[in-house]
């Protein structure tokens, strides 16, 4: 009877616990509010940005700050078209450009975002930074660092612990929501799986069309990554994506519906 009552509870919990995606309406698992994971991912984004150099490129500062502005407008027009303007309560937008060789860019939960040098070439323009741009803020619209962060609580403690230690051991919490949002990694966030950076792109291609960017850039910018990296170690941009031929075959597919909400300003 006891073990009938747990299961119970716990199906409740996790069908209380579900959330859903923004754009693609994939169910996911959300075990811990934003309230909780935000702060520590701006504390995170702090340290990152006085442990490492921001670039003196003015062109290229101002370029990242300008693209990431208007992906901000979109996202916002977005979810408030939709109803879901509450969503971003408690989000604190930020851009900002590292000294890097590193290729790569990412956009911690709450809109705080940080592009590397390293990657600024393979962009070219403002339409690859808004390419880059679109599919990370994707990431934290689409609440992947949360999701990932319940996944964890359940690997790690398993079913019948869960719901006890979510409000009896908040130090083991903590350290799956420090883990989720990348507290302690070199590049400020951890890999995504390959689930969810193909529904950054999905997303991430509304949001550069909203911002005013032809989404039709999105394939360009992901065949001078593959051309980049031929030949040699992937960058840590392209760690967990999907092949890069499958990528833009999807891009491809994606682009009409992406299309629709395309105005040039």
């Amino acid at each position: 009877m006891i073990k009938k009552i747990i299961v119970l509870f716990l199906l409740g919990l996790f069908l209380y616990s579900c959330a859903t995606v923004p754009v693609t309406g994939r169910k996911q698992l959300s075990l811990v509010p934003n309230s909780e994971i935000l702060p520590l991912s701006y504390d995170q984004y702090s340290q990152v940005l006085q442990e490492n150099k921001l670039s003196d490129n003015q062109q290229w500062t101002a370029m990242v700050k300008n693209v990431g502005n208007k992906i901000k407008g979109a996202v916002e027009q977005y979810m408030k078209q939709k109803g879901l303007s509450d969503q971003l309560n408690g989000y604190s937008w930020e851009f900002n450009l590292i000294e890097s060789e590193t290729v790569n860019a990412w956009c911690m939960p709450g809109g705080k975002v940080a592009f590397y040098t390293g990657i600024m070439p393979i962009c070219k323009d403002e339409k690859g930074v808004a390419v880059v741009m679109g599919h990370e803020v994707a990431h934290a619209i689409a609440n992947h660092g949360r999701e990932r962060m319940s996944e964890g609580l359940v690997a790690n403690l398993g079913l019948s612990s869960l719901s006890a230690a979510m409000g009896q051991n908040p130090t083991l919490t903590q350290q799956l929501l420090l883990q989720s949002v990348g507290i302690g990694t070199q590049l400020g966030m951890l890999s995504f799986s390959r689930t969810h950076e193909s529904e950054a792109d999905e997303i991430g291609l509304i949001f550069m069309a909203m911002a005013g960017y032809d989404p039709r850039e999105a394939p360009k910018f992901w065949e001078r990554m593959a051309a980049q990296s031929s030949g040699q170690r992937p960058p840590e941009f392209l760690s967990t994506h999907p092949h890069p031929e499958t990528r833009i075959a999807d891009l491809n597919k994606q682009i009409p519906e992406a299309l629709k909400y395309y105005k040039t300003q």
